[in-house]
């Protein structure tokens, strides 16, 4: 059945989507992710020598500092800030910056995937080595059963359940070389991070990850086109 969105809409159908890099110039990456009324911006200081208590000191210590664009940070967004937290660690090389800390901080409401994906590239536009990029989406599920790609905010809270959904893409070419000889070879057809809420069957659950893969082709190309490493001068600031 089909369902009728209240921005018109149809249920595969993404929100107009724009990135941009460099427009925060104190920091040694930033970028801003909009997704149709969501905007995220999300800024990255560092390599900074020394790491976190309990961190490894053999690597770079990614550390999330998620600001909410009003009132004080709760409990969603300290879950917000883990998940953040491991899906960077998993795309990041880290042991090219051992004994270092790497700051990346969140300006946004909710929407968790938006974040993610704002935090990737302001990683790239910092010169951080990663192994691939990561894209991430949300796919609900209505009271029908219907699959909806990309809900808004207002549609996720009336959604019988929902899941964000990240996935890896191709290695970027545009970073370090050293960044290629590092990591391992990137995934192409898995997830890397699943954050459900509400009741899911494991069919509905395949169907948004069948949604959701679709959909990150479309959101790579996006990251593609609008992100790269600052210059060689700009870089050295995170060195």
């Amino acid at each position: 059945m089909e369902i009728e969105r209240g921005d018109g809409r149809s249920p595969n159908q993404l929100r107009p989507l724009a990135c941009s890099s460099s427009i925060l110039h104190r920091a040694h990456g930033s970028a801003s992710w909009v997704q149709g009324e969501t905007k995220v911006l999300a800024a990255v200081y560092g390599p900074k020598a020394g790491t976190k208590k309990n961190e490894n000191p053999q690597k770079a210590s990614i550390e999330i500092i998620w600001k909410p664009k009003t009132g004080q940070i709760g409990k969603v967004e300290k879950e917000y800030e883990m998940i953040l937290k491991k899906t960077l660690e998993s795309i990041c090389i880290r042991t090219i910056y051992p004994n270092t800390t790497i700051s990346v901080i969140v300006q946004a409401s909710f929407l968790l995937p938006c974040a993610i994906n704002a935090s990737c590239a302001a990683l790239v536009d910092a010169g951080i080595p990663l192994k691939h990029l990561a894209v991430a989406i949300c796919c609900s599920v209505t009271d029908s059963g219907c699959i909806m790609l990309d809900p808004t905010k207002g549609e996720e809270e009336k959604m019988k359940a929902f899941a964000y959904l990240v996935f890896p893409n191709a290695i970027v070419s545009v970073l370090p070389e050293r960044s290629l000889q590092a990591g391992s070879e990137p995934m192409t057809h898995g997830i890397m991070t699943s954050v459900t809420q509400g009741a899911m069957s494991v069919d509905d659950y395949l169907h948004c990850l069948e949604r959701g893969r679709a959909a990150s082709a479309r959101l790579s190309e996006i990251l593609r086109k609008n992100i790269g490493p600052k210059s060689t001068s700009g870089a050295s600031k995170a060195g």
